[in-house]
């Protein structure tokens, strides 16, 4: 078995992972990394200088590889950003003949056409947004939502015979230059590139673990520290992705101007707000700019959710994740204020930090007590990752042959 390397080059800090997958399944993670950046070596989520994003990339790979006694044989790098476009795509395809079994190459035209279609939709958009008319977009994830033939929802169309085909399709494309980016970075570092992922995307594959029948429902939101990534998973499906450019350090620069400190003593005030160190006026003070701040991310959070008005009723469990999910104001927040009123939940959602220890298929009883206390909450996009290098090397589990057989389409 390959040994793969996660890397999730974020904002605040780049967090390494390496682990081998075992037949089983399951993921043995062998060793943890973690290096923070400075400012100016990110912008919104993607790289902005790559010598200086190398640098904290092998501090934090280094110590992952010295935890688990060996180099990493494949690498995945997750990509985040406003410009990454996912979404789910419904499409309808008469076949001409219905007499006929679908058969692989038919099936492998039409998610042709899907990705085709959801490209260009993307490249509209990010073009719109730029206003760069010829920006060159690269499809990064995709998968089946949901498929049905003659109006019976089913897990694989292949062999099955039928008019009309309804396909559910997820797909997530980001700008070239992000891209190449990173793989400049890899370059670098002489790592083999074996994928990119969408973040949100990878924490989602991270909550489903190696069940591919897995019925897991819910609001995934990585509040890192340049970009909040929001995903939602609907019976095991992904809806859709939506990333807009509000994280941690937009609380921080709303401290550091609100008291009138550096952006390091800024930093450091946010992070002992709930430690007891500090006095009441300062603390009082904190509290403030971050409120100041929550109200501006909650919007971001409601117009990212509003494009799932479709669904009829979102999932209530939402899993917070990602370094800015530490702040306790900000899941104060959104347990107990209203601003979920205006958006498809049938009731109240219900706010959860991820655990990683409780996600499935992972096995970390080989790591020692000091890696242990570091993997936390902040990780999770990382072990997505590494779910998404397990995908893509194996397609599905050999004894799920059926959409072992969707999964290699989708990566063609």
């Amino acid at each position: 078995m390959s040994t793969i390397l996660a890397l999730d080059i974020g904002t605040e800090f780049v967090k390494a992972v390496l682990a081998k997958p075992s037949k089983k399944g399951s993921l043995e993670i062998l060793g943890v990394g973690k290096a923070r950046q400075t400012e100016g070596n990110m912008h919104a989520g993607a790289v902005a200088d790559i010598p200086a994003v190398v640098n904290v990339c092998e501090d934090a790979l280094v110590k992952a590889e010295e935890q688990a006694g060996e180099r990493a044989d494949l690498t995945v790098v997750g990509i985040a950003g406003e410009l990454i476009k996912g979404n789910t795509t419904t499409v309808n395809y008469t076949r001409k003949n219905p007499n006929k079994p679908i058969s692989d190459s038919e099936m492998g035209e039409i998610i042709k056409k899907v990705q085709q279609k959801a490209g260009e939709v993307a490249k509209k958009t990010v073009a719109l947004e730029t206003g760069n008319d010829n920006v060159e977009v690269r499809l990064i994830n995709s998968a089946i939502v949901s498929l049905t033939i003659d109006g019976y929802k089913i897990s694989n169309p292949i062999g099955f015979k039928g008019s009309d085909i309804v396909i559910q399709f997820y797909t997530a494309f980001a700008p070239l230059i992000h891209v190449a980016a990173i793989e400049k970075v890899c370059a670098e570092l002489n790592l083999d590139l074996l994928t990119v992922a969408v973040e949100p995307f990878a924490v989602c594959r991270a909550c489903l673990g190696d069940d591919l029948e897995s019925n897991f429902s819910g609001v995934v939101m990585d509040i890192g520290g340049g970009t909040t990534d929001v995903a939602v998973v609907e019976d095991g499906g992904v809806e859709g992705t939506k990333m807009f450019s509000i994280g941690g350090r937009s609380f921080t620069h709303q401290i550091a101007e609100s008291l009138g400190v550096d952006f390091e003593t800024a930093e450091r005030y946010k992070l002992d707000f709930d430690s007891g160190k500090l006095d009441d006026r300062v603390k009082s003070k904190i509290e403030t700019a971050i409120s100041r701040n929550l109200s501006v991310w909650l919007t971001g959070i409601e117009v990212a959710l509003e494009d799932f008005n479709n669904m009829g009723s979102l999932p209530r469990n939402i899993l917070l994740c990602g370094g800015g999910a530490s702040l306790s104001l900000l899941q104060e927040k959104l347990a107990i204020s209203d601003w979920y009123t205006t958006l498809p939940f049938s009731r109240r959602p219900v706010i959860h930090l991820i655990d990683v220890a409780e996600l499935p298929d992972l096995d970390i009883e080989h790591l020692n007590v000091e890696a242990l206390s570091e993997l936390d909450h902040s990780f999770a996009t990382a072990l997505g990752l590494l779910r998404v290098g397990v995908d893509t090397l194996a397609g599905a589990p050999p004894e799920n042959k059926l959409k072992a057989k969707i999964a290699k389409l989708l990566q063609k």
